[in-house]
């Protein structure tokens, strides 16, 4: 049998298998199908500081060629992921497992980082900045290389785990982000957000 084992920002999966954020939940709900732990890891549910309960319904609509959605981070914050979601998720998953972290300033990502950062579970963070800034006119920090980049130096100042920054297509040129990011510590670069 061929071995799919690889290497993802220094930790070793089993298998490239890595179900996105957003569309795994945070995992222990899928255990109940299949035993989770044949993939190689997977980026739980966008954790923010706070809790949210995400935009108002109806929240995703099908396409001919697929679907839009608009979920707006609905998530039980921080201190409820740590206390609730992922003691049950380490009942189930005995590999690490990525953290997705949302923020609308770079003190509630830095902030959600130290409280996670804690969490012996989690190997990696991916920081999703293609959302709302709404502390910065409303603007997302996945558009503007300067931006980017101070999220991912802020980050990566509180936590020595690998940082991978989820990036936003709503942008003209994801390379200069790409970059700012990169210059700025990240581990990785995630491509890319619904």
């Amino acid at each position: 049998m061929v071995s799919l084992k690889t290497e993802l920002c220094g930790i070793e999966l089993d298998n490239p298998l890595i179900p996105a954020s957003g569309t795994f939940g945070f995992g222990y709900e899928f255990n109940e199908i299949y035993d989770i732990n044949c993939l190689g890891t997977f980026s739980f549910k966008g954790t923010t500081l706070e809790p949210r309960f995400g935009n108002p319904t109806p929240r995703i609509a099908e396409c001919e060629r697929g679907m839009i959605n608009s979920v707006g981070l609905q998530n039980p914050g921080v201190d409820k992921v740590i206390s609730e979601e992922l003691p049950k998720l380490k009942k189930c998953f005995h590999k690490p497992v990525m953290a997705n972290v949302s923020g609308f300033s770079i003190e509630e990502y830095v902030k959600t980082v130290e409280k996670l950062d804690k969490e012996e579970q989690i190997g990696w963070f991916e920081i999703n900045i293609s959302c709302p800034n709404v502390h910065g006119g409303g603007m997302s920090f996945g558009v503007s290389p300067e931006n980017a980049g101070a999220v991912t130096k802020a980050v990566k100042a509180v936590t020595k785990k690998p940082v991978i920054i989820k990036l936003s297509p709503n942008v003209t040129d994801i390379v200069a982000i790409a970059k700012a990011c990169e210059e700025n510590g990240a581990d990785g670069i995630s491509l890319i957000n619904t």
